[in-house]
């Protein structure tokens, strides 16, 4: 069984509190050995460098979510440099900019993002990005500071080919979820998946997002979970026409040098 790693996994939602050791046993299971827990809030990026901080194989990311722009103040950017000092901390993120949405205002969620990239300039940590409906001010916001940073991945990319390329051109790497799997908004991904070279593609879940619609049998919840990830890996694999092995290979190894996880 190839190893796998969900680069992207929301494991502080409470949807897991009842059952969080039953879903990282059924991941391991199917042989998604590690897994990045997304810091998305204040609050959030704390409980997901605690859960991390439990389990050898966990890892966490620290920021906050274009959602939750206006978070972002002092005190936090504070709170996320300490995090950023912590051994299971990976990546600073989970920011950006969403105008799909628009749950802060665009100029808040700018700022946020700009204060991020700093940070991870400073830190020296890789981003953990999040962009829908955003393009090209995404890429423009990013392209100032891109020469500063070490490594960026634009996790769940659920963008057209215009986007794609442009995130290319500044060496980011691309996360896909099961965005790919549905077949009512993500069949363009299905073209648009093979033009990712082999070194910039990384798979995640998004959980308990984004179930994979293609499972069956059909699951009888729509809670998405880690477990799910090979579905994932399936599809893409399909989709650019190579083995699941090469692909599960592929994106682990990816993933273990973006983040810089252990061997």
């Amino acid at each position: 069984m190839t190893a796998l790693i969900d680069i992207g996994a929301n494991l502080t939602h409470d949807s897991f509190d009842h059952d969080f050791d039953d879903v990282l046993e059924r991941a391991a299971e199917v042989g998604v050995t590690r897994m990045v827990v997304t810091g998305a809030s204040k609050a959030g990026s704390e409980q997901a460098r605690d859960i991390a901080a439990r389990h050898e194989f966990l890892f966490a990311t620290a920021g906050i979510h274009p959602h939750h722009a206006e978070e972002t103040d002092t005190s936090t950017l504070s709170l996320l440099r300490d995090l950023s000092k912590d051994e299971q901390v990976k990546a600073i993120g989970e920011t950006g900019l969403d105008f799909f949405r628009d749950f802060s205002p665009r100029q808040t969620q700018i700022t946020s993002f700009e204060q991020h990239i700093e940070l991870a300039i400073e830190t020296g940590l890789p981003m953990f990005l999040h962009e829908r409906d955003a393009h090209p001010t995404f890429a423009d916001v990013l392209r100032h500071y891109r020469d500063g940073l070490t490594r960026a991945v634009v996790h769940c990319f659920t963008g057209e080919k215009e986007a794609l390329y442009a995130y290319l051109d500044l060496d980011c790497y691309i996360g896909m979820t099961g965005w790919i799997c549905d077949e009512r908004r993500g069949e363009h991904l299905k073209t648009l998946v093979r033009d990712i070279p082999d070194n910039r593609l990384m798979i995640e879940t998004d959980a308990p997002y984004l179930m994979p619609r293609t499972i069956r049998p059909k699951p009888k919840t729509r809670r998405n979970e880690p477990m799910n990830l090979p579905e994932v890996c399936r599809v893409v694999a399909d989709c650019r026409e190579v083995s699941y092995e090469k692909l599960a290979q592929q994106t682990t190894e990816n993933a273990t040098t973006f983040f810089g996880l252990p061997a």
